[in-house]
């Protein structure tokens, strides 16, 4: 691997939600970045100056090309099929992205002599119905669903090509990421859906009771263990998340608070085989890679909805006005 300050990194999926955040970072830190993305749910406009797009599948030769030939040292690697209702309905598109694609760049990284592989990987998904709460890295993995299947295949594709042929990898096992630039729409998350019907006057609805949980972590606690974690050898697996559990009618009262609109939210039917409670332990990554403390939620969100309010337009002298709720 070259110089920590001349690396090249490839980003997949680096004009996403958050892709484009470690893309940002990685330009400020001096390295060289390649954002590999087919702009299908990624905007051009994400990718931040200095680092170089290239619109590209990652199930195509191309990009395989890319990863083999650029000098790439390390591989970011989140581009995905995301949609976990998506990947119920179609198993096999849901595979096609997420390990034949994948595999398609592991043999190019293969090839071209990357040193490193870092996997955004699943929390939630991978472990299925947790017997413990919060779940270490050690817990049983279960997926309930086809995209959880396909991030735990790709996560045993990573060890065997550590073994196999020495790549190093570092598997980092996303809770329910959310913050600035996130999508409502390609890249659905309730944090972004939520503030995109409030700022717009529609009112959002809650599946089920709203009492599931999840472990909400701020993408820029997802940046700093991305960071950790560059040139780190073996393969390894982490959970990057809080540690505390939120249900989504906490969650949407918080929201409804940082924006200052006290819509009350309805609610709808619930999710056939929705998972009641999710939430992750991420100590491991704070004590081997000496990651801070995760942003608070309410630290989070304030940011995450002066971002959304900018983007609507709304002024904030006029909402921070609004009657709030209790």
């Amino acid at each position: 691997m070259r110089d920590a300050q001349s690396q090249t990194v490839c980003i997949t999926g680096g004009a996403g939600f958050i892709g484009s955040h470690l893309a940002e970072a990685f330009v400020e830190r001096g390295h060289r970045v390649l954002v590999v993305d087919d702009l299908s749910g990624g905007r051009s406009e994400n990718v931040p100056a200095g680092a170089e797009l290239h619109v590209l599948d990652i199930r195509s030769p191309e990009a395989a090309r890319l990863v083999q030939e650029a000098g790439v040292d390390v591989l970011v690697h989140h581009a995905a099929q995301m949609d976990v209702r998506r990947s119920v309905e179609d198993p096999v598109f849901d595979a096609d992205v997420n390990v034949l694609g994948g595999l398609n760049l592991l043999e190019a990284a293969r090839r071209g002599g990357v040193r490193q592989v870092l996997f955004a990987s699943t929390g939630g998904a991978i472990y299925g119905e947790q017997d413990v709460f919060p779940a270490a890295e050690d817990h049983p993995a279960r997926p309930v669903s086809p995209y959880g299947v396909s991030k735990l295949a790709f996560e045993r594709y990573l060890f065997f090509y550590h073994v196999a042929y020495g790549l190093d990898a570092t598997c980092l096992r996303y809770a329910n990421v959310y913050g600035e630039r996130q999508n409502p729409h390609g890249e659905a998350g309730v944090v972004a859906i939520f503030h995109d019907r409030l700022l717009a006057g529609r009112v959002p609805v809650i599946n089920g009771d709203g009492l599931q949980t999840r472990d909400y972590v701020h993408v820029s606690d997802v940046v700093h263990a991305n960071l950790a974690a560059v040139g780190k050898p073996g393969f390894r697996v982490y959970n990057v998340g809080t540690g505390i559990e939120t249900t989504v009618v906490e969650l949407y009262r918080e929201i409804a608070r940082a924006l200052g609109h006290p819509t009350e939210a309805e609610h709808g039917p619930g999710k056939p085989g929705e998972q009641r409670r999710s939430v992750i332990d991420a100590g491991l990554l704070r004590r081997e890679l000496a990651v801070p403390a995760p942003l608070s939620l309410p630290a989070g969100l304030a940011r995450t909805s002066a971002w959304f309010r900018a983007r609507s337009g709304e002024r904030p002298e006029l909402s921070a006005t609004t009657p709030r709720l209790s």
